[in-house]
């Protein structure tokens, strides 16, 4: 059965101008899965702010419809929070596309709370996707727990990008964990090809034939082995431990070279690391780069190196070891789910547990211990976008009642529990008090009285702008729905590279 589905939060737009790959990271990917939710039959729109240049409501490639609400942006593309005066155009919004689901992403998005509080209040099933871990310790931490706290009290599913961040999510919002799913980020594997990519068509068919080829490139004793760090500069992404160790990899190894992309407010002390190490020459610095020229960036190296000290899934490890580097990184936050073992080293969050790691890798590849050649393919087959929009409308069919709650939640029997019924949120204005009241002495009087408040500003709205005065938007053309097989999901990536490229 397909779905109206709105997704609201911030970042949606593929800002083509834009310099930070992270950004276009993550937008490009949100506009990837609605696409493929289009495919599948669904109506999807997204709700997201005005952007210089952009006001009004946008087309994307398939029909992608694109509401730009005019708010105030304070920090960061994040909006001024307001609570209540987005919810007559959002309501209006909800009415002229018929939607039924929902769905937010973001933590510090103020859209995306926001809108669901107010479909929560107009009937409708909602869902949560974070992809992001924050602390429990400081202020600003605890204040964001205790805003998400309040947004997923009465939401009806939660997704995160990985186990590490589904257990964060869980603990922060205090979560029944069989209400979170965990669907893990994918990437376009044909824009992430090595240099010299060469498609099998049958890989697993002749493996033991390919355990006797040599690697096609291999590395000699003296020759240069090129590092890239393709990262924003700040604290969290381990900017001071990259700074810490690349003296000492450059001392160990002399023919070894790093390519550095990215910019923040470390750069400056990355730069000053290396006029008073005179490492000039063998340390470049490129800046921001866009994110169609990241794969450009990456084959110039041998070694991926990812030194960060939190990250929730690392979408740019996948893209790295597509492009056929070998990667190295820091065992913190959901990278040791991403990829397998023969594809990385993992290395403590410390500067003296790096270098080794890194030393370890360097050794690995002038040895030809390891086939990068084959990590292409692999990773090809491990990560699809199709898959991402199947487990996503699978979330979908369990909230709206698509499927049953005992098999949506899982109900095995003799293991003495069940599906609640209590995970099926109930719209009743007193049960949704009962939930939010629960969430602190002072937090929960001050929640409850923020949804009575929509509640009433909800029925005033439906009074003073009756839903019969609201004309329905004509749906744009939708494609015969096709079932994916196999086959399809293996050749998923192809098609979204252009799919990608139209949209931009």
């Amino acid at each position: 059965m397909p779905y109206n589905i709105a997704w609201g939060g911030k970042s949606y737009l593929p800002i083509v101008n834009s310099k930070d790959a992270y950004a276009w990271a993550i937008t490009s990917s949100i506009l990837i899965v609605l696409q493929k939710l289009i495919d599948r039959g669904h109506k999807v729109i997204i709700i997201t702010h005005a952007y210089k240049g952009r006001t009004g409501v946008r087309y994307l490639t398939n029909g992608l419809k694109v509401y730009h609400v005019p708010f105030f942006v304070i920090y960061r593309e994040t909006t001024m929070p307001t609570v209540f005066s987005f919810f007559p155009i959002f309501r209006n919004i909800i009415i002229r596309e018929q939607i039924q689901i929902v769905h937010g992403h973001g933590s510090l998005s103020c859209f995306c709370h926001e809108a669901i509080l107010h479909a929560r209040t107009m009937g409708l099933r909602t869902v949560f996707t974070d992809h992001s871990l924050f602390g429990f310790a400081d202020a600003g931490s605890i204040l964001t727990n205790k805003l998400l706290k309040f947004a997923l009290s009465d939401v009806d599913h939660v997704i995160c990008v990985s186990h590490t961040c589904k257990e964060n999510t869980v603990l922060r919002a205090s979560l029944d964990p069989l209400m979170v799913s965990v669907i893990p980020n994918a990437v376009v594997a044909e824009n992430f090809r090595p240099p010299s990519c060469t498609p099998r068509t049958n890989d697993r068919s002749s493996g033991p034939l390919q355990e006797l080829q040599p690697s096609p490139n291999p590395i000699g004793p003296n020759d240069t082995i090129t590092i890239v760090v393709i990262s924003r500069l700040f604290y969290n992404k381990g900017t001071d431990l990259l700074i810490a160790a690349i003296p000492r990899i450059l001392a160990s190894h002399p023919n070894v070279r790093f390519v550095i992309a990215g910019s923040g407010p470390k750069a400056i002390d990355l730069e000053q690391m290396l006029e008073r190490n005179v490492l000039q020459d063998k340390v470049e610095m490129l800046g921001s780069v866009r994110h169609e020229e990241v794969r450009d960036v990456m084959v110039r190296g041998h070694i991926y190196l990812h030194p960060s000290l939190t990250e929730a899934f690392g979408t740019v490890i996948v893209e790295a070891a597509s492009c056929g580097l070998y990667v190295v990184c820091t065992r913190v936050g959901g990278i040791p789910e991403v990829l397998p073992q023969h594809m990385t080293t993992y290395a403590k969050p410390e500067e003296d547990d790096l270098v080794m790691a890194t030393g370890k890798a360097i050794a690995a590849l002038r040895s030809n211990k390891v086939r990068t050649d084959r990590f292409h393919d692999q990773v090809k087959m491990m990560y699809s976008w199709t898959d991402v929009a199947q487990r996503t409308e699978r979330v979908y069919k369990g909230v709206s009642g698509g499927i049953s709650p005992e098999e949506f939640y899982g109900y095995y029997p003799g293991q003495g529990w069940e599906a609640s019924g209590d995970r099926v949120r109930s719209f009743a204005l007193i049960d949704r008090l009962k939930r939010y009241y629960g969430c602190g002495v002072w937090a929960g009087k001050l929640f409850c009285l923020c949804v009575v408040i929509d509640f009433l500003l909800y029925v005033f709205l439906e009074m003073w702008f009756p839903r019969s005065n609201i004309d329905i938007a004509r749906s744009w053309p939708k494609k015969p729905h096709q079932k994916h097989g196999n086959n399809q999901l293996q050749s998923a990536n192809r098609s979204d590279r252009g799919r990608l490229e139209s949209t931009s």
